[in-house]
C-alpha cells in the first residue's frame, strides 16, 4: 500500500527552530569578537556544527542581513556589516502604532537627553552658532509663563541644539523623537498643566550658553522643560 505523505503527515512549523538558530548566530558572532568586515562561517559549516538543515540557517541568516549585521559578498561569502541602527529604528518609530506607555516614555526620553548634552555643547559651541540661535529666537519672547513652546520653535531651536552637539548618532535620533513628542504634546495623553511656572525661555538657554557653564545650562535646560515635566508627574 501507498502511503500519500501529503495527507498522513502535518508540515511542522520550524520558527522556534529558526529563533533559536538566529540567537546561536548572533552569540556566535559575539563570541568569536568578530568585527565590520569579517568573513561568518559558510551555510554548510553552520548547518553541520548546529546539527539544523540548511533551509533553517538560510532563514535565520536572512533575518539577520534584514536587520543589517551581516551582507553577502561575491566571491567572498558573508560578512560582518555596521548596521544602520536608526534606520532600523524608524521604520516602527510611527506614533501611531505605539502604545501609551512607549509614547509616554519616548517623551521622557527625549526630555532627559537634552538636559544632559549640556558638556557637548559647551566644549563644541562656536560665537557663529550663538548668533545663529540669536536669529532663531528673535520672534519668541524673553521669558516665558505658563507656556510650551510651539512645535516649530522647538524643532528648529533644539535641532539647531543637537547640530551643535556634533553628535551624528545624536541629531539622528532627535529627528526620530521630536514626531513623538509632538503628537504626545497634541494626543491628551499627558495632563495640560493648570499651574502658571515661570520657566527660562529660548534666550535664556542662549545666555547661559553665551556666559554661564554645562551646569548652569543643565539647570536652565530643566527649567526650561518645567512644563512638559509637570505635564508627566502630575
Amino acid at each position: 500500500m501507498t502511503i500519500n505523505t501529503t495527507d498522513s503527515f502535518i508540515q511542522l512549523d520550524t520558527s522556534s527552530l529558526v529563533d533559536k538558530v538566529e540567537a546561536n548566530l548572533v552569540k556566535l558572532l559575539v563570541e568569536r569578537k568578530l568585527k565590520v568586515g569579517d568573513l561568518i562561517p559558510t551555510e554548510l559549516d553552520l548547518s553541520r556544527s548546529l546539527g539544523v538543515s540548511r533551509t533553517v540557517v538560510r532563514e535565520a541568516l536572512l533575518r539577520l542581513r534584514m536587520m543589517g549585521l551581516i551582507d553577502t559578498k561575491k566571491k567572498k561569502g558573508s560578512v560582518i556589516t555596521s548596521p544602520d541602527i536608526f534606520g532600523i529604528m524608524s521604520k516602527s518609530m510611527n506614533p501611531h502604532i505605539l502604545d501609551q506607555d512607549t509614547l509616554r516614555e519616548i517623551f521622557e526620553l527625549r526630555l532627559v537627553l537634552e538636559i544632559g548634552m549640556a558638556d557637548l555643547l559647551f566644549q563644541r559651541i562656536t560665537p557663529k552658532d550663538i548668533e545663529e540661535l540669536k536669529d532663531i529666537v528673535k520672534t519668541e519672547p524673553d521669558t516665558a509663563k505658563d507656556y510650551i513652546f510651539h512645535i516649530d520653535h522647538e524643532i528648529i531651536f533644539h535641532g539647531k541644539l543637537y547640530e551643535i552637539a556634533g553628535n551624528e548618532t545624536l541629531k539622528r535620533f532627535q529627528k526620530m523623537l521630536l514626531p513623538v513628542f509632538d503628537y504626545v504634546h497634541n494626543s491628551g495623553l499627558l495632563k495640560k498643566t493648570t499651574l502658571i511656572q515661570k520657566f527660562v525661555s529660548h534666550k535664556g538657554l542662549i545666555d547661559i550658553l553665551e556666559n554661564g557653564s554645562p551646569e548652569l545650562f543643565r539647570n536652565g535646560m530643566r527649567n526650561h522643560l518645567e512644563n512638559h515635566f509637570l505635564r508627566i508627574f502630575s
